[in-house]
């Protein structure tokens, strides 16, 4: 029996298998896809767009320079780079010789003046006493006068003795007005003054206080705190005065330099928390920092030779301002920074109540030092003390 085929008849659907893998597949990557966008947006919403990064950041910090304040020949080094030192420590000698000599010359100086001025006081006394003997040398003079006038018209004296007697009256007039004359002098020296006071023994003083300040600078100290880099001074070299014998950091001043593109400063508030790592440490050190201030101009505003764009072609790049972030000197203590360093720095820009700019003027100074203050006080007690042992009774 044979079987006819219909050529119009239309076969059935082919089964293709792994379809429906597929279509599955693709199902699952689209859910990935929107629930990362998802999660994307999330993040974004209530964590990104709080936060302003960049790693173009580097840590500051002061960079004292140990200068000499009177020139000298170095005959000591007490430092080396990397020794800690505190301050007020002796860092470079110079030879004092010359220096103690004049201060020789100065202690000298002001012991004579002391001395000299007791003279012009004892002057003053002395002139009073003489000046008292020719007020009584005057009224003897002026008694004789009056007594002969009465008695030249009875010729009891002649008139010869009468005119000797005014002689006499008027050479003690001009001895009491002479010895006034030579008081008053004297008086104008010392009046309204006491030895320790009086211009001369201030002046010589003041020579003595330069001639032990310049000694006292023999030595060269530290005024902060820190740690010692980029020594250049030798022994036996002749410095002058401003002369860069080394540096100190006060590395527990640090602070952190975050170059901000321009688009991200529009969040950005004083006071603001920052969080922080460096290459050095990684993320296993967190450092808490917050804004200290905004850069008041852009990187090329205050390089030497600044961008010139007023003519020529012309290409805009988004610039960048240099942002203050104050560190906590607790962990830097723990974690020391190096000046340099890199850092990546995170800052939370929810809080939106600081300023831009500050405000207020400071209460202090920024920074400050003690370190030659006790100088100036040693220099006065030498003063006082030479003052007292030439003063003898006067005051």
């Amino acid at each position: 029996m044979t079987t006819e085929i219909n050529p119009n008849a239309q076969a059935g659907p082919a089964t293709v298998p792994g379809n429906g893998k597929r279509k599955r597949a693709l199902l699952a990557v689209a859910a990935v896809v929107a629930i990362g966008l998802l999660a994307w947006l999330l993040w974004y919403l209530f964590v990104g767009r709080w936060h302003v990064e960049t790693d173009d950041a580097y840590v500051q910090g002061n960079v004292v320079e140990i200068t000499p304040q009177a020139g000298g020949t170095v005959v000591a080094i007490n430092a080396e780079d990397g020794m800690k030192v505190v301050a007020g420590q002796v860092l470079v000698q110079l030879d004092p010789n010359d220096a103690r000599v004049a201060l020789e010359q100065a202690k000298a100086n002001l012991a004579g003046t002391v001395r000299q001025v007791r003279g012009l006081y004892n002057a003053v006394e002395a002139g009073q006493a003489d000046l008292r003997a020719r007020q009584v040398a005057l009224q003897k003079a002026r008694a004789d006068v009056a007594r002969r006038e009465g008695l030249v018209a009875s010729g009891a004296v002649s008139a010869e003795e009468l005119a000797h007697a005014r002689e006499a009256l008027a050479a003690a007039q001009a001895a009491v007005s002479a010895s006034n004359e030579e008081l008053s002098r004297n008086r104008a020296l010392v009046d309204a003054t006491s030895v320790s006071s009086q211009p001369q023994v201030e002046a010589a003083a003041a020579a003595l206080r330069g001639a032990y300040l310049n000694l006292q600078r023999a030595a060269i100290v530290a005024p902060v705190t820190g740690y010692v880099a980029q020594r250049s001074v030798q022994l036996g070299q002749r410095v002058a005065p401003g002369t860069t014998l080394m540096t100190v950091i006060p590395l527990e001043q640090a602070w952190v330099e975050a170059n901000f593109k321009e688009t991200q400063l529009d969040k950005l508030r004083l006071g603001q928390p920052v969080k922080l790592t460096s290459d050095v440490y990684g993320g296993a050190v967190e450092f808490d920092g917050r804004l200290g201030s905004l850069g008041l101009g852009t990187g090329s505003a205050f390089s030497l030779l600044p961008a010139q764009n007023a003519s020529g072609n012309w290409i805009k790049i988004v610039q960048r301002v240099p942002v203050r972030v104050e560190l906590d000197p607790k962990q830097l203590a723990e974690h020391p920074l190096r000046l340099g360093m890199s850092m990546a720095v995170d800052v939370s820009v929810r809080d939106q109540d600081g300023k831009v700019l500050p405000a207020a003027l400071p209460a202090r100074p920024v920074l400050e030092t003690q370190a030659y203050t006790k100088q100036l006080a040693d220099a006065d007690a030498l003063i006082r003390q030479i003052v007292a042992a030439n003063l003898g009774r006067h005051g």
